[in-house]
């Protein structure tokens, strides 16, 4: 496949910002008063802490897919009693692939005891990281209703698609903390969280990019089609504007307005986009509102700030 059809989709992605759709079962974006996009209010604790609904989710995603094991076999003492995630199973990945997610795995494991030894901890909260799920998020990406449904443990090409859709999270909502810390220590914590989660997300994409135009089996989607298409989808979700892009944006969007190429997802002047926790909670519940649980977190985040997000009505 050539590059026009990718950048027909990303064309797309760019002009079309409809109300979020669902992700999870049953619920769907909620009407009232438009979203909230500016600066949080919390304090460095509970920034920070806020931060262990990613790290937990990528640590039993990676640990499992890798070797079939999460937290629990390694250090349970992390969950603090919460429970284990469902769905989750080892993937059937190439030795390559497997390594690099088992790596990642254990990078998550370091990032939970960092944030613990800095601010404290809260329970692990309770995760779907079955394959109906993701097969959810991608009928969602793609607009349609994949068959047979998208599995992300069929294989190294389906595990690093659905991968896609966690680190960058990570790293936006690092990114979005920052300018918000007060401390010296936290900044230095968040700084190094940061880092690792850039170079995952650079890891994932570029060995996407190097089968970008390759069609995912049964489906006949490129890999590229279907990050444009993620992407678009928690821009949508988020509803805070353009903050996520595929591999291939239009030239208006490309670094420096010279290539279509979009190997790192950044800004104008290529900085990393920020999300604030509401735009995540959006995201990862597949609602569209930080207030309505579902998808990967069907009971909620853990955590002062998304507990208190379940609070309020919309």
């Amino acid at each position: 496949m050539g590059i026009i059809p990718s950048l027909i989709f990303a064309f797309v992605f760019v002009i079309t910002l409809f109300p979020a759709n669902v992700l999870g079962d049953h619920h769907a974006a909620a009407p009232g008063p438009g979203p909230y996009c500016g600066p949080p209010e919390e304090d460095d604790r509970d920034l920070i802490q806020f931060a262990m609904n990613l790290e937990f989710f990528e640590a039993e995603y990676f640990l499992h897919g890798a070797l079939g094991v999460g937290l629990d076999y390694f250090h349970p003492e992390y969950a603090m009693g919460g429970p284990p995630p469902y769905g989750a199973q080892k993937a059937n990945l190439d030795p390559v692939t497997r390594k690099i997610i088992e790596e990642f795995g254990y990078q998550e494991i370091g990032h939970l005891r960092a944030i613990v030894q800095t601010v404290g901890g809260f329970p692990r909260p309770l995760y779907n990281l079955s394959r109906e799920q993701f097969a959810q998020v991608f009928d969602q990406a793609v607009g349609h209703k994949l068959h047979p449904p998208f599995d992300p443990y069929a294989n190294s090409v389906n595990y690093l698609l659905s991968c896609y859709v966690i680190p960058y999270m990570g790293l936006v909502g690092y990114e979005g903390m920052i300018p918000n810390l007060d401390y010296y220590h936290t900044k230095k914590l968040v700084g190094g969280l940061m880092g690792v989660e850039a170079g995952q997300d650079a890891v994932l994409r570029t060995m996407l990019y190097k089968i970008a135009f390759e069609k995912v089996e049964p489906y006949g989607i490129t890999v590229a089609d279907f990050t444009i298409g993620i992407s678009k989808l928690r821009n949508e979700l988020a509803r805070c504007g353009i903050k996520d892009e595929g591999l291939f944006v239009p030239l208006e969007l490309g670094a420096e307005n010279r290539t279509e190429s979009n190997i790192l997802s950044a800004d104008a002047n290529s900085l990393t986009y920020g999300r604030l926790p509401s735009e995540i909670m959006r995201v990862v519940y597949g609602t569209g509102n930080e207030s309505i649980p579902g998808g990967f977190l069907p009971e909620g985040g853990n955590g002062r700030i998304a507990r208190s997000y379940l609070e309020k009505v919309y």
